[in-house]
């Protein structure tokens, strides 16, 4: 009898737990667009985060006076329009940078020492 009364006991207290372990589940419809768009500003927040995981960037910003922990929280912090600018911003960006007035003298000495030797 002890063995029944066991049993009925655990069946009871394992369906009370599993009536009370509920979760609230919420489902709706996304639109292509909405994902779309999602994944975008993910890429450009990635986008945003490699450029200034890159190193001459860091020691321009350690140069500003900006640390590595602030760029990162910074960037974490930013909305999606904000993200969406500086990408902008860096998609439109020379690839090769551009030239001081230093390197174009330097350039032009190379170039007048090779044509005159």
């Amino acid at each position: 009898m002890n063995a029944k009364f066991f049993l009925r006991l655990c069946a009871v207290v394992l369906g009370a737990a599993l009536c009370l372990q509920t979760t609230a589940v919420m489902a709706g419809m996304v639109t292509t667009d909405e994902l779309a768009a999602q994944s975008q500003a993910e890429s450009e927040k990635a986008k945003v985060q490699t450029f200034i995981d890159r190193a001459d960037v860091k020691v321009r910003l350690q140069a500003l006076g900006v640390d590595e922990l602030s760029t990162n929280d910074r960037v974490a912090a930013m909305t999606d329009q904000e993200v969406h600018a500086v990408a902008q911003k860096i998609d439109s960006m020379p690839a090769g940078g551009t030239l001081s007035d230093r390197d174009l003298v330097l350039i032009l000495l190379v170039v007048l020492l090779v044509l005159i030797i």
